[in-house]
């Protein structure tokens, strides 16, 4: 868990990429240092390169100063980009969505190539030197390549950056994320066995014994859990582990995480914390409700009189019904888990889908319920979840549905409104089998 923690944060920092090229730059720069040399020592070689492609002394030192002076320029506009980036993110759409264009892997590498172009043209410059054998270089050839390849990016990234400022590319790119971790961490319903209902009778008598409890050693969000590392060591302890608080959660140095309780009495010396992964932000690793957040929060700030853009948030709406509709047809994670014996092992605080309906729509509710448009695109989102559900999923669906109409103030809708809201509630009430209990305006 610890490899697979540091790898993430390191991948998803800014500075990694940008270190990497860096370090890349410096031995590229040192390799030409020594192909050039190699050449000024091997006279006959300078016939065969075109003599447009070699320098004396000053023009070589004239053009390496010049381009490093223009790749740091760029680099410094390629930063303030970035800086504007975020500053419409944090001010228009979430805080939470900065860390989409942070982690944005071409935004990374334009910025890498930046910085590895000005490390290289500096190192090349600091070892240019003229002698008596060496008074011809092909370094500001190596150089002119490099700061044309650096060009290219830069007008990528012209191009990229104008495509992120864009809301709807950030919305896709927040859905598509999610929808990853629905395919990555959840399996589909069809492909699982139902756990009979006996095989959970432990945990009410555990619940009568005095746990060990366990505080994190430093503060911060609770970002993945090793379910399967965790469970093959309360096994191996022959213990039952609850773990107190959810995946996205803050958790305190002064807040239980996890509660032990022992099966035998020997000493459990095993470091459970391994198995748990704390950071000092939330992250999209196994938290599909943090992916939701950040639509719900690009939503309200569209529904905002600030703003007052309802098709961002319609947009929106329409891309939570689709992860919603992906996720109906995903088996939930359990609260129970039970080892190869089917002995209960772990228990995980984890939200079933009715909470996720509810958290993904009630606040868009409440700041949009004067909206028609809004509360239109909520029961289309509502349709098109019924349409891929099962039953029971079909169920909650139309309960909810009946949540959306209780807020509707019917009294200062216009009959127009009220007859397209009852064809949204019709068409509903058919994909979810209750007809005959169509709860319509009036």
């Amino acid at each position: 868990m610890k490899i697979s923690k540091i790898w993430y944060f390191i991948r998803e920092s800014i500075w990694f990429i940008p270190f990497l090229y860096g370090f890349i730059s410096i031995i590229l720069a040192i390799g030409s240092y020594y192909l050039d040399n190699y050449i000024a020592h091997h006279p006959h070689l300078y016939k065969k390169i075109p003599i447009i492609f070699l320098a004396d002394i000053d023009l070589a030192l004239t053009v390496l100063s010049s381009i490093a002076t223009a790749l740091l320029t760029m680099t410094t506009i390629t930063f303030s980009s970035i800086m504007i980036v975020l500053t419409t993110f944090l001010s228009q759409f979430s805080p939470r969505t900065l860390q989409n264009f942070i982690a944005d892997s071409p935004t990374q590498r334009v910025l890498a190539v930046f910085v590895g172009g000005f490390i290289y043209t500096v190192i090349l410059l600091l070892v240019t030197r003229e002698t008596k054998v060496h008074q011809l270089f092909i370094l500001p050839t190596f150089a002119v390549i490099y700061a044309l390849i650096c060009l290219i990016f830069f007008v990528f990234f012209i191009h990229h950056v104008s495509r992120w400022i864009q809301v709807s590319n950030l919305i896709f790119d927040i859905t598509t994320n999610a929808l990853k971790i629905l395919k990555n961490h959840f399996i589909d319903k069809k492909n699982v066995h139902p756990d009979a209902p006996w095989e959970d009778w432990e945990y009410p008598e555990v619940l009568q014994s005095t746990p060990l409890i366990v505080y994190p050693e430093k503060p911060g969000y609770l970002q993945s859990i090793d379910t399967n590392g965790l469970l093959k060591q309360a096994t191996l302890d022959n213990s039952i582990v609850r773990v107190e608080a959810r995946v996205g959660e803050f958790v305190d140095i002064d807040s239980p995480l996890l509660s032990i309780w022992k099966m035998e009495e020997k000493e459990i010396a095993h470091n459970y914390l391994r198995f748990i992964s704390l950071g000092l932000e939330r992250r999209t690793v196994q938290d599909i409700e943090f992916g939701i957040t950040k639509l719900v929060e690009i939503a309200l700030r569209a529904v905002s009189p600030a703003i007052n853009d309802p098709n961002t948030a319609i947009n929106c709406i329409a891309q939570i019904g689709k992860i919603l509709a992906v996720m109906s047809c995903k088996h939930l994670p359990r609260p129970f888990l039970n080892d190869e014996n089917r002995s209960l092992r772990i228990i995980i605080d984890q939200p079933d889908f009715k909470e996720y309906l509810y958290k993904s729509f009630y606040q868009i509710r409440h700041y949009g319920k004067d909206d028609i448009s809004i509360i239109s695109s909520i029961l289309q989102a509502l349709i098109h979840i019924a349409t891929k559900s099962d039953t029971e999923t079909k169920k909650e669906v139309w309960e909810f549905a009946q949540y959306i109409v209780e807020g509707i103030n019917r009294d200062a809708i216009l009959s127009l409104d009220k007859h397209y809201l009852n064809g949204r509630l019709h068409e509903l009430a058919k994909q979810t089998g209750h007809r005959k209990e169509a709860s319509l305006l009036t």
